[in-house]
């Protein structure tokens, strides 16, 4: 893998300078993680930020009672657990990949040597900022919107708009992304698939109709 190539694609990096992402690149290292293998656990110690560059990892919290509540799915081209590079000195989640998955790891005290140059600081506080307005407006959707809104939004995120969508996740795993439950997500697809809305046959989700253009 060309890894200055990969963050030089990553959206979260394109505010850098090329000569900061050059950095980034000189720092980070690539780590396999295997289907339902964990990244890091909740309350470990928060050691690196990471870049997914294959595969889907899924952030989740464990409530007293022992669930599991799912935060986000990551898709290839996020970064997570910047948080630890400021606010948290360990882990707020636990990451698992949810398929084979491949990631960037950018050790924290890298990070900070880097963020003692004033340029490379300003750039990368800013791509924080932009970070957390999409958090909120994440927050704000789950809070506002019906399941079936945020089944698409959820599909157009991580596949884009296709007619035909191979996804590697689960349905219990998709639910848990969406914050519903997966009998709710059941009940759900039975009503699109026999409103000729979608067809879902194993791990393929076929677009009957164009579902699209009602999410905005």
């Amino acid at each position: 893998m060309n890894i200055e190539l990969t963050i030089n694609q990553t959206p979260f990096f394109k505010g850098l300078s090329e000569e900061h992402r050059r950095e980034l690149a000189a720092i980070c290292n690539l780590k396999a993680v295997r289907k339902r293998d964990y990244l890091f656990h909740e309350g470990e110690k928060g050691s690196s930020m990471f870049l997914l560059a294959a595969g889907n990892i899924q952030l989740h919290k464990n409530t007293e009672d022992g669930r599991e509540v799912v935060i986000r799915v990551i898709k290839p081209g996020e970064v997570f657990a910047e948080v630890v590079l400021f606010e948290k000195e360990r882990y707020p989640v636990s990451a698992r990949a949810v398929a084979n998955a491949e990631v960037l790891v950018f050790p924290r005290g890298e990070i900070h040597r880097l963020l003692a140059e004033e340029g490379f600081r300003n750039d990368f506080i800013a791509l924080l900022m932009a970070k957390q307005r999409y958090l909120a407006e994440r927050i704000q959707e789950l809070t506002t919107k019906d399941v079936e809104h945020r089944f698409f939004t959820f599909l157009r995120s991580q596949y884009g708009e296709r007619e035909t969508i191979h996804t590697p996740l689960s349905k219990k795993d998709i639910a848990a992304a969406i914050g519903t439950t997966p009998e709710s997500l059941s009940r759900l697809i039975l009503r699109l698939t026999e409103d000729e809305i979608i067809d879902w046959q194993g791990r393929e989700i076929r677009m009957l109709s164009n579902p699209w253009k009602w999410l905005e």
